[in-house]
């Protein structure tokens, strides 16, 4: 290493940063989330670098510069923005000793700002020397994902604890208790938002000397998202990496199960079309049995699991059964649909009502009955329905409004085999056929609202305005 990592303690040291613009406002707001003393010498202040100091939070020096401005600093910052005096400034600092970061200028640096995921009082600091912070800052994006907004919290509950933790269990216990914290039911209960929760069972378990086998299990219905794994939320993400035991769908990209915690056990329940190894009875029985023997569980669901994703049924066990449970949505696969050929599900003035409807119910392809009755306005995004393709070009050719559909075919949505593709009402069926496409896709069909005159006599034509929106 170039560079050894060190966390600096800020309380109450003075910190300096040369410059009034956006760099040295820049670093001011990393500053201050310090409980540094933070000196700006700058004889004029940015809009936001004025407002700090009439707030008392920076202290401005306008005066000239010297050896002496910089002297008894913990840290510089050098962020005029200009080389020239960003150098000048430099020599000044060296002279009086000081340990400095010139923005931009990695060589005059004796200390690199790193990428910083900030859960107070846990810091994550990364740093690549200099050499590439586009990479730095990827590794954050992960590391965010990672760690749950309000995990300090739950770090400085802990921290406040620690001496009765110290008074009453034995360091063998303690570190028992500090893993079960931080890896099983307060952890869990608090990244939840129940922070009372977590604080009575970290206390209970300080009194009483047992932790662990005592909490019970609980099933979050988790919403995988419709492709990559970076299409799953971060509460999603959170959950796998809590789970004891994971079971997971047919249409669950293989990388999403990558997030979760590795020696989480993973059970594959999908069913394919026609093909029902996992029928639902035996899922939710399942889900049931996991958690009344004390496992944190995982349903994960492709797409969102409101949605088409039986999930109703799901809850009804659980709750007959009085589990524990969540629902974490996901994007599901209308949306996603949309993203791919970069329009949207809904458009003032144009499309205002969306319907999410299935071609396929428990006694098999079907086609909604009010296809026909469709009025313009209306977006309509089918799921399960390529099986009822020929039923659903049917009842849409009956419709008096079927010249003005456009319809949308997107496969694999998000996924790298996407496919889009556009056709008229009756030639779904026919285009799903000519492509091969035999499930997972959505059709989507927009009947814009009719043409309106405007003020100015002019007559226009949403459906005109959508075509050129769909490209």
């Amino acid at each position: 290493m170039k560079t050894f990592p060190m966390f600096l303690q800020m309380a109450g040291r003075r910190v300096v940063i040369a410059g009034g613009g956006e760099q040295a406002a820049q670093k001011t707001r990393l500053m201050l989330k310090t409980e540094a003393k933070i000196h700006v010498l700058s004889p004029e202040l940015d809009a936001e670098l004025q407002g700090l100091a009439n707030d008392g939070r920076i202290t401005q020096d306008p005066t000239a510069v010297s050896a002496e401005s910089f002297a008894n600093s913990a840290l510089v910052f050098v962020a005029t923005g200009c080389p020239g005096a960003d150098a000048a400034l430099h020599a000044l600092a060296k002279e009086a000793g000081a340990t400095v970061n010139v923005v931009d200028q990695p060589h005059l640096c004796d200390a690199i700002t790193p990428s910083i995921v900030d859960r107070d009082p846990v810091v994550v600091a990364i740093g690549t020397e200099g050499t590439a912070p586009v990479l730095a800052r990827q590794i954050k994006t992960r590391m965010e994902q990672m760690l749950e907004p309000r995990l300090g919290d739950l770090a400085a509950v802990a921290g406040r604890l620690r001496s009765a933790a110290m008074a009453r269990l034995a360091p063998r216990a303690r570190r028992d208790l500090w893993r079960w914290v931080f890896n099983d039911a307060p952890r869990s209960a608090h990244g939840r938002g129940a922070e009372r929760e977590a604080a009575r069972l970290i206390k209970e378990a300080i009194q009483t000397g047992t932790f662990g086998t005592a909490a019970g299990g609980s099933v979050a219905l988790v919403g995988a998202g419709p492709g990559g794994k970076d299409l799953i939320t971060l509460r999603g993400v959170q959950r796998l990496q809590e789970a004891d035991v994971i079971f997971y769908d047919r249409l669950v990209d293989p990388e999403v199960l990558e997030l979760a915690r590795r020696d989480a056990e993973r059970i594959y329940v999908g069913k394919k079309p026609g093909c029902h190894s996992w029928p639902q009875d035996k899922i939710s029985a399942t889900l049931v049995a996991a958690a009344k023997q004390g496992q944190r569980v995982v349903r994960l669901k492709c797409g969102d699991p409101g949605i088409f994703g039986r999930g109703a049924e799901e809850i009804s066990a659980l709750e007959s059964a009085d589990i524990p449970f969540e629902i974490v949505p996901g994007v599901t696969a209308a949306s996603a649909a949309a993203a791919a050929q970069k329009t949207v599900l809904t458009e003032r003035g144009v499309v205002d009502t969306l319907i999410l409807t299935t071609g396929h119910l428990d006694d098999g392809p079907t086609a909604p009955d009010w296809l026909a009755d469709i009025r313009p306005g209306t977006s309509v995004a089918f799921y399960m329905s390529v099986s009822s393709a020929h039923l659903i070009e049917e009842r849409l050719t009956q419709s008096s409004y079927h010249d003005r559909m456009d319809v949308t075919i997107v496969a694999n949505a998000q996924c790298p085999e996407q496919k889009i593709l556009n056709c008229v009402p009756s030639q779904i069926a026919r285009t799903l056929a000519d492509h091969r496409i035999r499930n997972t896709a959505i059709i989507l069909l927009k009947t814009p609202k009719l043409a309106e005159k405007q003020a100015d006599g002019h007559v226009f034509d949403h459906s005109t305005k959508l075509h050129a929106i769909a490209g």
